[in-house]
């Protein structure tokens, strides 16, 4: 592998990393400025506590996304390291 095509791969691994990142980033700022909007509207109104509801289902949703995102980030050497073993396992037994 040349130089060239190896610095493809890393930017092309690097674009995707920073795309999971920044759409986790996204969707916590979209959590934030919902949520901070919805509890507005239950203080004017004066409606008892209805907005913890949406924080909570949405807040376990974007705890969720986290853990995917990160956790898939962290695991690309794992990722790498399984494959090469695999590799090397299907190479030795033909």
């Amino acid at each position: 592998m040349n130089d060239d095509s190896h610095g493809d791969d890393i930017e092309a691994r690097a674009r995707r990393r920073v795309s999971m990142k920044m759409g986790f980033y996204t969707h916590a700022l979209v959590f934030v400025l919902v949520n901070l909007g919805l509890f507005a509207v239950n203080a004017i109104r004066g409606g008892g506590h209805w907005a913890v509801w949406p924080l909570a289902g949405w807040g376990i949703g974007l705890a969720i996304h986290g853990i995917v995102t990160f956790a898939n980030l962290r695991g690309e050497g794992i990722r790498k390291r399984m494959l090469a073993a695999e590799i090397e396992r299907l190479r030795r037994d033909g």
